[in-house]
């Protein structure tokens, strides 16, 4: 399998420079890091770091705004591509499902700071379409952007309408690989399209859906960086700032790398506790998990 094995040098390559080779410099959590001095020059100052991440106040406010806003969307994000998948398997009409497909898909394939422009203009209380259908309402007109209130579930519907039609692809690729023969047999019985919804499509998804939900829990501390940051103000730090925003601003705004790459180190590493935890939860009671 040589020429395989050949196929699969680059990406191995690209592994190894960008995801191993810099857990090297994970050192200067227990150094008080500085940029001229570098890595080894800088002053080792062991637990210090950590023993700030513990009592930093600041920090205890965004865990707990990453867990729920991380809950949110497993509660009602992990659901959504199932729905999705297995409304569009029940599609009869070949060219109306490759339209609704292709307009789900969409969004996936923009950029958040395209998609938190067009949010912040819809959403615009003077130029926005959401404003004339409050007033229509007699609500009062206000930027949901910048309504703590709001921003959460604003995050989450958008988070859902950006990722819905693509996660979708992969539960509809194990519905098109069901045998059709179950379908016809249980349609002989009597069973309507709800029951073979129930009864096959759903207990065939299982295995996908399992592996699917290890993976969420995997990245709970990680609450979608890219949309947070192009959406959010200082007027919804209290209920947006997440861990990974927490980050950026103590690492690369405030320059204060070390004690950013202990918050790093440990939002990764309770990442890879809850993988751990979480796989062998479930293989304890099925037969399924991702090793």
């Amino acid at each position: 399998n040589r020429y395989l094995y050949l196929l699969l040098l680059p990406a191995l390559t690209l592994i190894l420079l960008f995801n191993y080779l810099p857990m090297y410099g994970l050192v200067i959590v227990f150094k008080d890091y500085k940029l001229m001095q570098g890595v080894l020059g800088s002053d080792w100052v062991g637990l210090l770091n950590f023993k700030k991440l513990v009592l930093s106040p600041s920090f205890s406010k965004v865990l707990l705004n990453t867990l729920i806003i991380s809950f949110y969307r497993l509660i009602f994000g992990f659901p959504a591509p199932i729905i999705l998948g297995l409304l569009l398997n029940e599609i009869r009409h070949p060219l109306f499902k490759k339209q609704v497909q292709t307009i789900s898909y969409l969004p996936y394939f923009m950029s958040w700071v395209a998609l938190g422009g067009m949010i912040a203009s819809i959403l615009s209380p003077t130029r926005g379409i959401v404003s004339p259908f409050l007033n229509l309402l007699d609500l009062e007109s206000i930027h949901l952007l910048v309504a703590p209130r709001f921003f959460r579930p604003l995050l989450v519907v958008t988070g859902i309408w950006q990722s819905v039609g693509w996660g979708s692809v992969i539960y509809l690729a194990v519905l098109s690989s069901i045998n059709p023969e179950l379908y016809e047999v249980a349609k002989l019985d009597g069973a309507n399209r709800f029951r073979l919804a129930v009864h096959i499509s759903i207990p065939s998804l299982i295995p996908v859906m399992t592996v699917m939900l290890l993976l969420n829990m995997a990245t709970i501390l990680h609450a979608g960086f890219d949309q947070i940051f192009n959406l959010y103000s200082p007027l919804v730090y209290d209920v947006a700032d997440i861990i990974d925003t927490f980050v950026y601003r103590r690492g690369l705004i405030e320059s204060d790398y070390s004690f950013a790459a202990t918050v790093g180190l440990f939002q990764n590493a309770v990442g890879f506790v809850l993988l751990i935890a979480a796989n062998t939860s479930i293989q304890r009671f099925s037969d399924y998990g991702i090793w």
